[in-house]
């Protein structure tokens, strides 16, 4: 069992702010994605910056953050890439997701993607792009709002309805072009995903683009990721239900039953 420090004492308190704070500047560096100078660092994450010096110097010795260039930049080091290969070696459902995708991209000649919730944000985890001419680039790990996307809404589908409104942030309601998505018809869309066991959204996070989405389930029936196609918007309609079919399938041999 992993012993956790005792904050009640001013040496606990110190640990425990340390790890905070070193949490706080990987989320930020994930976030912005590119190389970040430790003054910048500090005014993003609101902490002093003599705290932040220390740190970054502990976490480049260890590899997990390295210099870039010679004006003071810092982005992770080769530490965070063994880190994250060992993760996809050693989980068995990461293994399995990521063979699903290559047979997705194949199948479909279309962009395939892995996608799961990081805090109350949806992420795109893997992706494979389809052969097609159509192709849309996605960047993984960046944080997009939950109600952009197919997948947010299946991602929820295990929440009450006042759980989802006090879950999604109000601003994240609107979308890229000013429009808003309404929340009511929001919590519908949900409902509806949960009883069809996929989802289709038209025109959200780009107005020439569709998603497809289907749930991979744990053994409660919570939907911990999904398998989506990202593709044109004037696509048959009978060509995107045959698309929805191919990811329910792949999604239900994902699930955990």
């Amino acid at each position: 069992m992993v012993q956790m420090a005792d904050t009640r004492d001013g040496k606990g308190r110190e640990r425990q702010n340390g790890i905070d704070r070193a949490v706080e500047i990987l989320d930020a560096l994930l976030r912005l994605r590119a190389p970040t100078r430790i003054g910048d660092l500090a005014k993003t994450i609101r902490a002093p910056r003599s705290t932040l010096y220390s740190i970054v110097n502990r976490l480049a010795e260890a590899g997990i953050l390295e210099p870039v260039g010679e004006d003071g930049h810092i982005y992770f080091g080769q530490a965070v890439q063994l880190y994250g290969q060992a993760y996809a070696e050693a989980n068995p459902l990461h293994r399995r997701c990521r063979e699903a995708l290559d047979r997705l991209a194949a199948q479909a000649k279309a962009t395939a993607q892995l996608c799961a919730l990081r805090g109350k944000k949806y992420v795109v985890v893997d992706v494979r792009d389809g052969t097609g001419l159509f192709k849309i680039t996605t960047d993984i790990g960046v944080e997009v709002p939950i109600p952009w996307t197919a997948s947010g809404r299946l991602l929820l589908d295990h929440m009450t309805r006042k759980e989802i409104l006090n879950f999604v942030p109000k601003d994240d309601f609107r979308l890229p072009d000013g429009r808003t998505v309404d929340a009511i018809e929001f919590l519908d869309e949900v409902a509806r995903a949960r009883a069809d066991g996929c989802c289709m959204t038209n025109g959200l996070s780009d107005r020439f683009t569709c998603c497809l989405a289907a749930p991979v389930r744990d053994r409660k029936g919570i939907a911990v990721a999904t398998v989506c196609f990202i593709v044109p918007i004037d696509m048959a309609e009978r060509h995107k239900r045959e698309l929805l079919d191919l990811l329910k399938r792949e999604a239900e041999d994902l699930s955990d039953r």
